[in-house]
């Protein structure tokens, strides 16, 4: 008995939404694709604050998110540097170690209790090699998330800080109510201090 056909109703649906939103972001699904994906992977929902990737491990899970929010991080030196976040109808894993086959430089958290879509790297190939439009919406996921890369290291270059965090908060507007500040001001590449200032110039934290 293929998979979806044991999910409950609500579960179906709220995967189907989110393969429709993912289909307006980056690439549209046929309809025999999706019902290939929903039969292929698995719904969980993953607790705040649990590590699904840690340093040096080998990751050949990808996450996408129905409900939540997680970070990718470094610790380099004891020093807490968040590098990404994902959040609804994104995609989140250890980049490096997913399509490198390499040990992850990164950890990968969930800042939120969330409900996610876990796919192997053995589905994604899978349904990359039988449907061209799954390539190309992992093309097209993979392009944006290392453009977002590039564009936080150019913008740690040569913005100001607080250039930087109304930058955040354009893209983001409910960040500070779901993300810890402490993880915002490691991605923007100052302190917890500074961004105190930048938020409330005469309030402290």
């Amino acid at each position: 008995m293929p998979y979806y056909a044991v999910l409950c109703n609500e579960t179906i649906n709220r995967m189907k939404k989110t393969l429709h939103k993912i289909g307006e972001i980056y690439a549209p699904l046929s309809i025999e694709c999706q019902q290939e994906f929903i039969a292929n992977v698995t719904v969980r929902t993953i607790k705040k604050g649990e590590i699904v990737v840690r340093e040096g491990q080998f990751s050949d899970r990808a996450y996408l998110i129905i409900q939540g929010c997680s970070r990718a991080y470094y610790l380099k030196k004891g020093k807490d540097i968040s590098d990404w976040f994902a959040f609804e109808n994104e995609f989140m894993c250890s980049i490096v170690s997913f399509f490198s086959e390499e040990p992850s430089p990164h950890y990968v958290e969930f800042v939120e209790e969330s409900i996610v879509i876990e796919i192997s790297r053995d589905t994604i190939n899978k349904l990359s090699n039988q449907y061209h439009d799954f390539e190309r919406l992992i093309s097209k996921v993979v392009t944006k998330t290392m453009l977002g890369l590039r564009e936080r290291i150019s913008s740690i270059l040569f913005n100001k800080a607080e250039e930087r965090y109304r930058q955040l908060l354009k893209i983001r507007p409910d960040i500070t109510n779901r993300v810890p500040l402490m993880h915002i001001a490691s991605y923007l590449g100052i302190t917890l201090e500074t961004l105190s200032r930048i938020r409330s110039p005469k309030k402290r934290i």
